[in-house]
């Protein structure tokens, strides 16, 4: 008995001078929380300041419809997803693939859209990034690095809207970050929980994690403005044969999203092969109705008319996915 208590004394002892492993993220987890657990530095821009009247419910409310809190529409134009998903749209987070993208979108069914999807992008770090600022200027000096800043040129020149005040900007701040990225959503690769875990207990090696954390998914949208072919007639100068079937896939969940009956445009497109007809007709001409021209170019606002179609940058649709459209509605108007 009198060795019972001194092992005992031993055992607690040891249990007491053990560091906190238990586990505090899991992968459930938001990735900015646990960024906010490894010590990385706060951003300003994305942390919800305090508003009377914001909310998860009112945030979401201003993406899927477009309705401010007294229900009035924001744009009388477009919406936020009119231009973007609000889910996952790659299938690998690290490359900014549309080929790759295109599947992912049959698979899951999805619209493919010029703009990159709101899941996750409160966890990049730069909006309106590359050839951006050839088309806004310097008004993308106010939102290149300040998610705010991003959201209020979107509301304003995107979408043609009101811009967003207090509660409605804190309120979709909400909502991006109920959209955020999770640890489950991380690929194979990146820090395991239990690193992240031991990480957020030993302090001294969060820091690498954050950094390797970081590398497991885009920080900034690559944005590459490019032009129509030389030659229209010819079209893009490509090595394999376009696949007219992925240009079905092109047309359905990318043109048919803004304009079948009108959704977000004035001209109108269908399934129907007058239409295909007409489209096929004005690709090598230099029109409004050129599809080489409106989806490399879009178009601008004018009076009267002032939604417009914003384009595809290289990130979002190829040259080779452009003639595989081609090629599905040469096929579809020789009906």
């Amino acid at each position: 008995m009198k060795y019972i208590l001194p092992l005992l004394l031993l055992g607690v002892l040891a249990l007491t001078s053990r560091p906190n492993v238990l586990p505090v993220v899991d992968p459930e987890t938001s990735l900015y929380e646990v960024m906010r657990s490894l010590g990385a530095p706060e951003r300003a821009d994305i942390m919800v300041r305090p508003i009377d009247g914001a909310s998860e419910a009112l945030g979401r409310q201003i993406v899927l419809e477009g309705r401010l809190a007294g229900g009035n529409k924001q744009s009388a134009h477009f919406k936020c997803t009119s231009c973007h998903n609000v889910v996952r749209e790659d299938p690998v987070l690290t490359s900014a693939d549309p080929a790759a993208r295109l599947a992912y979108a049959e698979a899951n069914d999805l619209p493919f859209l010029p703009g990159t999807t709101l899941w996750g992008a409160i966890n990049r770090e730069s909006y309106y990034n590359g050839d951006y600022e050839k088309k806004y200027g310097d008004l993308v000096k106010a939102a290149r690095r300040d998610l705010r800043g991003a959201i209020q040129l979107c509301a304003t020149e995107c979408a043609q809207g009101e811009p967003l005040g207090e509660q409605e900007m804190e309120s979709v701040l909400l909502y991006l970050h109920a959209i955020g990225l999770k640890l489950k959503d991380l690929p194979e690769g990146a820090p395991s929980v239990k690193r992240i875990n031991d990480a957020i207990a030993e302090k001294a090696t969060a820091a690498g994690v954050v950094e390797e954390l970081k590398k497991s998914y885009l920080l900034a949208s690559p944005a590459t403005f490019l032009v129509p072919p030389e030659d229209r007639k010819a079209g893009y100068p490509i090595i394999a044969k376009p696949n007219a079937t992925n240009g079905k896939a092109l047309f359905e969940r990318g043109c048919l999203h803004c304009h079948e009956n009108q959704r977000y445009s004035f001209f109108e497109i269908t399934d129907e092969e007058d239409h295909k007809k007409h489209l096929t007709k004005h690709f090598p001409r230099y029109t409004r109705y050129s599809t080489y021209q409106v989806v490399r170019y879009g178009t601008s606002p004018i009076p009267g008319k002032r939604a417009y179609m914003p384009h595809y940058t290289k990130e979002r649709m190829t040259n080779l996915q452009v003639e595989a459209l081609r090629a599905y509605l040469a096929e579809g108007s020789a009906r």
